[in-house]
């Protein structure tokens, strides 16, 4: 199939699909005798495979390395799973630094919102500051 057919089926545009060549993940694309690419049918499965992996937080080079070489051949049941738990653990650790984020946010805001109205701002922040170090030192 065309470029343009393989951009409707998956959603995906011509150029983003060409940059996903360019990049080597999804393998090597035949030329008709006019020069236009003739895609697979299953060109179309890896580029979902793709979209989902980046959607979930894998990077380019990630799915890279988890995709079989030239996207062709057979997958690595245990790549994929070792991937897939770093990707779990990675998602918990930056959840984790989320929360403590969104603690220390929820913190200063209690702290503006029980200073009083007015007043030199410097001075408030410098005082907000201070108890965010102390907790900081504390933690």
């Amino acid at each position: 199939m065309k470029i343009g057919e393989l951009a409707r089926e998956s959603g995906l545009s011509p150029s983003r699909i060409r940059f996903y060549e360019r990049e080597g993940l999804i393998g090597s694309i035949d030329r008709g005798l006019n020069g236009y690419r003739q895609y697979s049918r299953g060109t179309r499965q890896v580029l979902e495979i793709i979209v989902m992996a980046q959607q979930a937080g894998f990077s380019l080079d990630e799915i890279r390395n988890l995709l079989p070489p030239h996207g062709k051949g057979d997958w690595s049941r245990d790549r994929l799973l070792t991937a897939l738990k770093t990707k779990v653990r990675e998602v918990a650790a930056l959840r984790g630094r989320l929360a403590e984020t969104q603690a220390g946010l929820e913190a200063v805001i209690a702290r503006i919102e029980a200073s009083p109205p007015g007043g030199d701002c410097f001075e408030n922040a410098e005082a907000v500051l201070a108890d965010l170090r102390d907790q900081v030192r504390t933690d």
